[in-house]
């Protein structure tokens, strides 16, 4: 399902990340970066509240906005009950939705901030994304001390946190329209492979999109996807030619694929995962891109494994859910 809208602006964005994303490709553009894990906190999981509050003081002031001027605070992250965007959203004291759709939160977040501008009377809407790698893998698969190997195909939760203010008032970057994807599942148990989960509903809500906005391949600067890994790349352009016809070209990229220099940093296997891995991507290389002109109209991806602990213990085929989100230069 495409929404189309006509009054939904960008009007600032921020991106904080830790020590193996600043030795990554987009180092050099993170507005703030921290040497380790615990960043000064006691917990893993007060490290992330840390630097979800450092995105969102340095979003606020980059913008000029005041946090009593933002109508909504919509927040995501990996943590069980969506816990570290809660704690944080008590100091903020703004109206506050928190939502759960894994790596594909950030565009969901984008569906429903959007929708709020364009409904209600609303001026901004700020939009919290954040994952911490020690924390998503003790909670997901093995915690890291426990040495268990993994497969060329695992990818690497993305440390760090990004922020995006949504505006009604008028920018040089528009949010022409989102499409909201379907769940699927093709039977992929292997908590490790998530490209091979989320490739399938990566490739269903760009065909839609293509078919509802009446658009095709060429008419984007780039498809970016987030966080499909390498394998799940290719897998992605594969099941595109298969199932729709549809030749991605060179169009396509990923940003698990391309967050980190996978030459030297061979422990993050296939590339970057988690909430933050799109975002850092997006709010860094493809909205300076977009400032400077380089691109006009680009499709974001947000790919999302809809999996739980309990129920892949149980052995249960895990679904994967994807949302995209036109952006375009205003000219």
């Amino acid at each position: 399902m495409t929404i189309n809208f006509n009054n939904v602006f960008i009007k600032e964005v921020s991106a904080v990340a830790s020590f193996d994303e600043k030795k990554g490709t987009f180092g050099k553009l993170y507005d703030k970066t921290y040497d380790d894990y615990y960043l000064g906190c006691k917990t893993f999981e007060q490290a992330e509240i840390k630097m979800l509050k450092d995105s969102v003081d340095l979003v606020l002031g980059k913008s000029g906005v005041k946090i009593n001027e933002i109508d909504a605070v919509i927040g995501a992250d990996l943590s069980n009950q969506g816990a570290v965007n809660s704690y944080a959203s008590v100091d903020f004291n703004r109206p506050y939705l928190g939502l759960y759709n894994a790596c594909a939160s950030m565009c969901e977040e984008f569906i429903i901030g959007s929708s709020l501008l364009q409904s209600r009377p609303l001026k901004n809407v700020l939009l919290n994304v954040s994952s911490h790698n020690m924390t998503a893998e003790r909670q997901f698969r093995n915690p890291v001390e426990y040495g268990c190997p993994k497969p060329k195909r695992s990818t690497f939760t993305v440390t760090g946190s990004a922020s995006c203010i949504l505006t009604t008032e008028k920018t040089n970057i528009k949010v022409t329209s989102v499409s909201i994807g379907t769940p699927t599942d093709l039977g992929v148990t292997d908590a490790y492979d998530m490209g091979s989960v989320m490739a399938p509903s990566a490739g269903r809500t760009i065909y839609e999109h293509f078919l509802e906005t009446k658009t095709k391949v060429d008419d984007y600067d780039v498809i970016l996807t987030g966080d499909l890994g390498v394998y799940g790349k290719d897998i992605l352009k594969e099941y595109m030619k298969e199932t729709y016809d549809i030749d991605l070209k060179n169009k396509l990229e990923d940003a698990a694929s391309i967050i980190y220099d996978r030459k030297k940093q061979g422990h993050v296997k296939a590339g970057g995962s988690g909430p933050a891995c799109l975002a850092l991507v997006t709010y860094t290389d493809i909205i300076n891109r977009m400032k400077n002109k380089e691109l006009s109209r680009v499709l974001l991806v947000a790919t999302g494994a809809l999996m739980s602990p309990t129920m892949n213990n149980q052995r249960l085929s895990i679904p994967s859910i994807s949302h995209a989100v036109c952006l375009e230069v205003v000219k």
